[in-house]
């Protein structure tokens, strides 16, 4: 190859790279705000979780994104393995649309779609309109250097060492081998595949050769969700070991079936004329015989995952989870009996676990203020998320016992339950607020006055002290209400007296402007835990009465 051949084949990469990493990033901006959403609310029902993982696929055009998502929400606890083993399988399909679209002859047309595109982005004011025009550039970009790579590449057929080369891929484990190093490389599978169809189309390399090239694609793709595995809990490893070990399954299927049977021939006769269509339908193929073969068994390859990376009971603490409630299946044979009633006491545990948490955010939260020290923003952050994951999987649990809740007691229990996972999720986030000002003292050189200081120690304490009462109630005891409502008024009176104090401290200029936004700013979350306090106190007692 002349060197203008391998400085047009380097461009003609890069434009496709680049091309297809805009049309990524603009199917993602103008149509994948919802994909999260979607994959957080998925149900455990196979079909539904393989189709809706081929779409978000299909949509953000990259299985490895996909995976990583999921990898991303079994870490958090939000998804389980046997749901991320559905959409796994649902990715490796979508990820063969990209394929499909190479494909399609249309490389005339490329440069009105590029033009297109780019005028969209510069003239059109709408976000909208610059997502959409993102997509058709890249589309443009990308045919635009998959011709480029194609053209550069035709001189290669005439030269017989790189002949020679591509005649030994037909050697099944080394065309595996270059595959799966060269995807892991640029990890995607569809930029590699694309670089294939390119050779394929040039006629660098036959069809039988590029099979097993294209299986080992398949293999290295897999490399993103092992690198975004690295520091997660051992569940969300386990996804990476269910994505890899689909597709090892599938290539050595595939790979049997090529050398016993003539597999590639009768995916070639299809288009005949077509090299580029082949190997898209070849992938395509691929990706839905495995997950149709693997359909059946995708338990079976949660429970295998699990084997090869087995539970350790010390570690299983570092990842979210419900520590007394299970995962209830209630039905309306469960309502008749009244549901609520024997799951009571596993949702009081559970919700006393997380006032611990809470009460354990404001002490770190004031404490950050008090030195300054924004370090401590991160613990509080981590413990603000689990509040958030604690707060949502009681929610759901409670929403569930509610719907068949017959019992007219029963229902008021559970809904004072579902009142007060809400209220120390608030608490939680006034935590998160106070803590917030600690890097902005920080930052800023702001520094409290040692009276403000000692008011802030104060507020601590009275806060622990009032988020300690609810550990303390007793059956039916007014006089529990009663003390943590004087706890509250507390509050509201050390408030007004310290907001008068600040008052005092401007007129005499001891206090900064900018400490003294902040200072307020916190009194104002000082008086809203108070609030929050007396809102959960209130509904234990209701929970009492109606005990």
């Amino acid at each position: 190859m002349s060197v203008s051949g391998l400085l047009s084949l380097l461009g003609g990469l890069a434009l496709f790279l680049y091309g297809m990493q805009m049309m990524s990033s603009g199917l993602e901006a103008a149509a994948g705000s919802k994909m999260k959403l979607i994959l957080e609310r998925l149900t455990a029902n196979r079909f539904l979780g393989v189709l809706v993982g081929a779409g978000i696929t299909a949509v953000i055009q990259s299985s490895s994104a996909t995976t990583v998502m999921v990898v991303g929400f079994v870490n958090s606890g939000m998804m389980t393995l046997n749901q991320a083993v559905w959409i796994i399988m649902g990715a490796n399909i979508g990820t063969t649309i990209t394929g499909q679209l190479i494909a399609l002859d249309v490389g005339a047309l490329a440069p009105l779609f590029a033009f297109i595109g780019v005028a969209m982005v510069v003239f059109v004011k709408m976000p909208r309109a610059h997502h959409i025009g993102q997509i058709m550039a890249g589309l443009g970009v990308l045919f635009i250097g998959m011709e480029m790579m194609s053209s550069s590449m035709m001189p290669l057929r005439d030269s017989q060492a790189f002949v020679d080369l591509m005649t030994r891929f037909s050697n099944p484990l080394l065309g595996i081998a270059v595959g799966a190093l060269f995807t892991a490389l640029i990890q995607s599978s569809s930029a590699s595949v694309g670089i294939l169809q390119a050779l394929a189309t040039s006629g660098a390399i036959s069809f039988s050769s590029s099979v097993f090239i294209l299986f080992g694609q398949n293999i290295g793709t897999c490399i993103t969700a092992v690198l975004a595995s690295i520091g997660t809990s051992r569940s969300a490893k386990r996804a990476t070991i269910i994505h890899l070990m689909f597709n090892i399954i599938g290539t050595v299927l595939f790979t049997i079936l090529c050398i016993l049977f003539p597999l590639a021939d009768l995916v070639a006769s299809f288009t005949p004329d077509a090299p580029a269509a082949q190997i898209a339908n070849m992938h395509t193929t691929f990706n839905i015989v495995t997950t149709l073969l693997l359909l059946p068994l995708g338990n079976q390859l949660a429970s295998l995952a699990v084997r090869i990376l087995p539970e350790q009971p010390e570690e299983n603490r570092d990842e979210m989870h419900l520590e007394y409630l299970t995962p209830v299946q209630v039905s309306s044979k469960d309502g008749n009996l009244g549901a609520s009633a024997i799951h009571i006491g596993q949702l009081q545990q559970e919700l006393d676990r997380m006032l611990d948490m809470a009460q354990d955010n404001i002490e770190t939260s004031f404490d950050a203020v008090l030195s300054r020290d924004s370090s401590l923003l991160t613990k509080a952050e981590k413990m603000e998320s689990y509040l958030d994951f604690l707060n949502k999987e009681i929610s759901k649990y409670i929403s569930r016992l509610i719907t068949y809740e017959t019992n007219e007691q029963g229902s008021s229990i559970v809904s004072s339950y579902f009142t007060i996972t809400g209220n120390i999720e608030r608490i939680g986030d006034h935590a998160i607020n106070i803590c917030g000002y600690s890097k902005l003292l920080e930052e800023r050189h702001i520094q409290f006055s040692a009276q403000a200081q000692e008011e802030i120690c104060q507020m601590r304490d009275i806060c622990l002290e009032a988020l300690n009462a609810l550990h303390q109630r007793e059956a039916g005891d007014l006089l529990w209400l009663t003390d943590v409502s004087a706890l509250e008024q507390r509050i509201d009176d050390m408030t007004d007296l310290f907001r008068k104090d600040q008052l005092e401290r401007m007129k005499a200029g001891t206090c900064s402007d900018e400490a003294c936004i902040l200072y307020s700013e916190l009194l104002t979350d000082f008086e809203r835990i108070g609030d929050h306090v007396l809102n959960i106190a209130q509904e234990m007692s209701s929970i009492r009465e109606h005990s």
